[in-house]
């Protein structure tokens, strides 16, 4: 009897370590915007995968409106963005490189450069990894920086601004305003979403340099403004969120020419919805079943069906994002869960993903951040 209890209790130890080891560690990094009373820029979370549970680990005070960032394909260093006007007494915000320790997800800062472009609000990288571009929202330019090994940025290379006819909503559009700058998945172009102009501006990516060069771009309605773009996996269409007028625009995508075509316009708004609401943010299901895209004053994440035939949009449904102001959101791993950033109530809300529906299902799990506006898992 003696025996059988302790192989019994064996088992259960056995089974709950092979549990355990099922789990992979997740870890999640926030961006938040940053004050004198609240100096935390980025935020170090680890994610349980089970039950959307977030545990803060470390927070770093060292990169003032730490507004966007992103992490290369190989996990193992984070690029930043530091919304400012000015750095080091001259025009214009930075860019920041950090080492992420691996098996702990801790980040151990490389170095910083100015992005010589006001109000970084936007990062990411080539499909090499050896360029990394920046979107500056208030001078209405791009910078790219070479990364150097080790993963350090070197000194921008170019900054390109961005020119032609201005939306009609004077008190937005008065002036050029990069919001985003996406590579294809083939990475021969890359496309950056300009508010201030409505239009999509499409670069070529010198395969030998890196650099951008200037190939072209398609329009959205006047009045739009669009902010954030993403593409499908096989790069066939382009979905765009619009700011100012809150609508999704989908783009049919010609790779080999780098070229684009709207589609179809649709609102991210319920029909009975009659308040102030400005879209933020998109992503689309790994399996690109679904899109997201968030509401900040409807405060909600709007979901769709995608036919994968045509790409076109149909409405599924809308979930609070028990907030205020939803900017940046991300799905975990797997897509089990989506995490929204509500910068106006300053919390994280995690929802449970249905992957049959693509509705969000509420979870006990939140947890209080300063301002928050940018979320990347690792």
């Amino acid at each position: 009897m003696g025996n059988e209890r302790e192989n019994a209790s064996t088992n259960a130890n056995a089974n709950e370590n092979a549990n355990e080891k099922s789990i992979s560690k997740v870890y999640v990094y926030v961006g938040s915007y940053t004050d004198d009373q609240h100096p935390v820029g980025i935020s170090l979370y680890s994610f349980n995968g089970q039950n959307g549970e977030l545990s803060l680990i470390q927070t770093y005070s060292d990169l003032p409106n730490a507004s966007f960032l992103e992490v290369n394909k190989e996990g193992t260093i984070l690029y930043a963005v530091s919304e400012t006007e000015t750095y080091e007494g001259r025009f214009g915000g930075s860019a920041a490189a950090f080492a992420i320790e691996a098996g702990t997800g801790r980040l151990n800062k490389i170095n910083q450069q100015p992005t010589d472009g006001s109000a970084p609000c936007y990062i990411s990288l080539d499909a090499t990894g050896s360029r990394v571009y920046v979107a500056n929202y208030l001078s209405g330019d791009v910078t790219v920086f070479p990364v150097e090994a080790g993963g350090g940025l070197g000194e921008h290379t170019q900054l390109i601004k961005h020119e032609g006819e201005l939306g009609p909503q004077a008190d937005r559009q008065e002036a050029a305003h990069a919001h985003s700058i996406v590579p294809a998945p083939d990475n021969r172009f890359a496309v950056s979403a300009d508010l201030g102009l409505d239009r999509l501006v499409v670069s070529r990516i010198d395969a030998e340099s890196g650099d951008l060069l200037p190939h072209g771009g398609a329009g959205v309605k006047p009045g739009a403004g669009p902010r954030h773009v993403v593409f499908n996996a096989d790069g066939t269409y382009v979905y765009a969120i619009n700011e100012l007028d809150n609508t999704v625009t989908v783009l049919s995508y010609e790779a080999a020419a780098g070229r684009m075509a709207a589609v179809q316009s649709l609102s991210t708004l319920p029909e009975d919805f009659g308040g102030d609401s400005y879209c933020a943010d998109i992503h689309l299901s790994e399996d690109g079943r679904f899109l997201y895209a968030s509401n900040r004053g409807h405060d909600s994440i709007a979901v769709y069906g995608v036919d994968r035939d045509s790409g076109t949009l149909s409405a599924v449904g809308w979930q609070s994002t028990r907030g205020r102001t939803p900017r940046n959101f991300a799905l975990s791993p797997q897509d089990e869960f989506l995490l929204a950033a509500n910068q106006g109530s300053n919390s994280i809300v995690v929802f449970r993903r249905d992957a049959e529906t693509g509705m969000l299902h509420e979870t006990e799990q939140t947890v209080a951040v300063s301002r928050p506006v940018c979320v990347r898992f690792l």
